[in-house]
């Protein structure tokens, strides 16, 4: 069978509000779209749901009525959802599929939308996100936290009184070497996750700079360095072919659909940012000094994913470089004592060491941005890497691959969608340099 192929929907089960009433959606339903996203805290799925009048029993008596009336649909439902695409993996392996049937991982509706209800039928849209997604906002982020940044970060995630209550195999956290002190102040736990990764070094002993992203995927929160996601072997390679080949000597399976580039540097606005070299401004509370220091794009020792460019110069008439002239002034006022009153001549985090280098590697990292579709594939992840091949424009050796454009890319964001007739993968693809490395 093709990846391409319509999906196997082994369980959709809608549970009420209460518990106490449940009803099946696999026949009724018309399509599935998960999604995952790099810069987002939690995964989030659409569910379109078709069905007659008579699908489930009204409470206390043997009358049928809509799933929309009869369940009733009204927000907090709990859906159990196991789907197995067809196709195997890269190494050719069967593939796991999505699994979302433990309680604990059974997706929540959040809102019901485009509902439209007739005489003999109705449909609606389940717009659904994870449990933890409904427990960050009812919870807060209250205690001080005095550890590396990467401790602070599992205690969150395992509090009982913050309310995740996670078990260490539903996250993964890569260690980090700087310690940071703060105080919740009743910030949401998302909130407080993301904050913290903008702020994180990665460890000295695998030389990642500073620069970390939190995110949710199928398998649980990742609190991840870029330059360890950068670091990954490549999990599958895609070919994008305008010719058809034949299902039985070709496997179709890792074939590109269609793409588009959609960003291929946007030099104005890196400079703006900062992203090639800056100016890191300290206030000294405690002796009254400014201190200076500019942040050079040589500095910060990240993993390319691609071949090194070269910046241009900033005139005819110069022999500097666009990351010789710092383009972003960054300020700010030291951290003495605002947390721990002895600490009066240690600095909480000294910003030097990660905040214009971690505002570069977040602003390198999306200097590409390319948008596949790719016959269905589960076994995808945010965060992972894959190895894509775009065909070379030219008469004379159209066999060959564009070197500027293929490469390794990091999966950004992507959406599995299914339906009666197909199933396939939507991606948006970073990169933080260019060429095939």
């Amino acid at each position: 069978m093709s990846a391409s192929d319509a999906s196997l929907y082994e369980e959709l089960i809608l549970e009420s509000n209460d518990r106490s009433r449940s009803v099946d959606i696999k026949l009724g339903t018309i399509s599935i779209d998960y999604y995952e996203d790099l810069f987002s805290p939690t995964i989030t799925a659409k569910v379109r749901v078709v069905n007659t009048g008579d699908s489930i029993a009204k409470e206390g008596s043997k009358e049928r009525q809509s799933i929309y009336n009869g369940l009733p649909l009204r927000g907090g439902e709990r859906l159990s959802m196991k789907i197995l695409d067809q196709g195997k993996t890269g190494k050719g392996e069967e593939k796991k599929g999505l699994d979302f049937t433990e309680p604990k991982q059974n997706f929540i509706v959040s809102s019901i939308t485009d509902v439209i209800s007739q005489s003999e039928r109705e449909t609606f849209l389940l717009n659904l996100v994870s449990q933890e997604a409904i427990t960050n906002e009812t919870t807060r982020v209250f205690k001080k936290y005095s550890a590396i940044i990467s401790t602070s970060v599992e205690k969150i995630l395992t509090d009982d009184k913050i309310g995740f209550k996670l078990d260490k195999s539903r996250f993964e956290i890569d260690p980090t070497s700087n310690e940071y002190k703060f105080i919740g102040n009743l910030r949401k736990p998302f909130t407080t996750l993301v904050w913290l990764a903008s702020k994180s070094v990665g460890d000295t002993k695998s030389n990642t700079t500073a620069g970390f992203l939190f995110y949710q995927t199928q398998d649980g929160f990742r609190f991840k360095s870029i330059d360890k996601l950068t670091e990954q072997e490549s999990k599958a390679t895609y070919t994008y072919t305008e010719v058809n080949e034949s299902s039985i000597s070709k496997n179709n399976d890792f074939r590109i659909l269609n793409y588009t580039i959609d960003r291929n540097q946007n030099l104005l606005e890196k400079l703006r940012l900062g992203t090639y070299s800056s100016v890191r401004l300290t206030f000294d509370p405690t002796d009254f000094k400014m201190k200076q220091r500019i942040f050079k794009f040589e500095e910060s020792g990240i993993n390319d994913l691609g071949n090194d460019f070269v910046l241009p110069r900033i005139s005819d008439e110069s022999d500097k470089t666009l990351k010789d002239v710092p383009t972003r002034i960054f300020s700010q006022v030291l951290d003495f004592g605002t947390v721990e009153p002895d600490a009066r001549k240690k600095e909480n985090a000294d910003p030097i060491k990660y905040q214009a280098q971690s505002a570069m590697r977040y602003n390198l990292l999306v200097t590409q941005l390319v948008s596949v579709t790719v016959p269905c594939n589960t076994d995808l992840r945010a965060g992972d890497i894959i190895t894509c091949r775009f065909p070379k424009i030219s008469r004379q050796d159209s066999e060959r691959f564009d070197e500027d454009t293929s490469g390794k890319y990091l999966i950004k964001e992507l959406c599995h969608h299914f339906d009666p007739d197909r199933s396939f993968t939507s991606m948006k693809l970073v990169r933080d340099s260019f060429g095939d490395s």
